[in-house]
């Protein structure tokens, strides 16, 4: 069995270094990013990708907490652009081969999400 909460550390390490070619590693090619508080979903890993390195301002992640079993992951992260802080609530799943399906991301408020990124979301 993979190391589910690893993959997950791998992910957010990379993400915090843009990193994106060992971020799209964690990835499997079909995954699915959902973010319930804006309507958003991202399908596949080059859309995926493609939404992360545009993501405005200069952000920073820390990971305060992963727990992980067989099936799946959760991490509880701390999110900073600026001086604006968010907390944020992680579910992920993987395959077989141990790659990130699925990322359901939970913050605190909903909001609209920032323009320049229409053309890989659907809005649901």
């Amino acid at each position: 069995m993979a190391d589910h909460a690893q993959t997950v550390r791998d992910y957010w390490a990379a993400a915090e270094r843009r990193a994106w070619d060992d971020f799209a590693e964690t990835l499997s090619p079909e995954v699915v990013y959902d973010v319930p508080q804006t309507h958003e979903r991202v399908v596949g890993r080059d859309r995926y990708l493609a939404f992360n390195r545009a993501y405005p301002g200069d952000w920073h992640v820390d990971v305060r907490r992963v727990v992980a079993d067989a099936q799946g992951a959760v991490a509880w992260t701390t999110f900073r652009v600026g001086d604006q802080e968010m907390t944020g609530v992680h579910f992920f799943l993987f395959d077989d081969a141990g790659r990130i399906t699925r990322v359901d991301d939970f913050w605190p408020e909903p909001y609209e999400p920032p323009p320049g990124r229409e053309h890989l979301v659907e809005r649901y």
